[in-house]
């Protein structure tokens, strides 16, 4: 889920590039990006930062794992062969 800090700044930055006539409008229009960002990036379905890094962690666990037990099992196989 990305940060409602972000959200807030980038509606911000958009309302503020609002022409001079429609500035009476920018806390409305602020709300109005933010709701639309919102709906947007929550199709994206994206997964946050600190996930990531922990999903990024566990396969570099598992990769780890993985390369142990193919060593273990080839030095079984060679074992076996003799």
């Amino acid at each position: 889920m990305i940060k409602t800090e972000l959200l807030d700044e980038m509606a911000e930055r958009l309302s503020s590039t609002l022409p001079p006539g429609l500035k009476q409008f920018q806390s409305e229009m602020e709300k109005n990006f933010r709701a639309v960002m919102q709906g947007a990036f929550s199709k994206m379905d994206l997964v946050s930062r600190e996930e990531f890094e922990v999903q990024s962690a566990v396969l570099a666990r598992t990769r780890q794992k993985l390369e142990q037990l193919e060593k273990q099992m080839s030095e079984l196989e060679a074992q076996l062969k003799k």
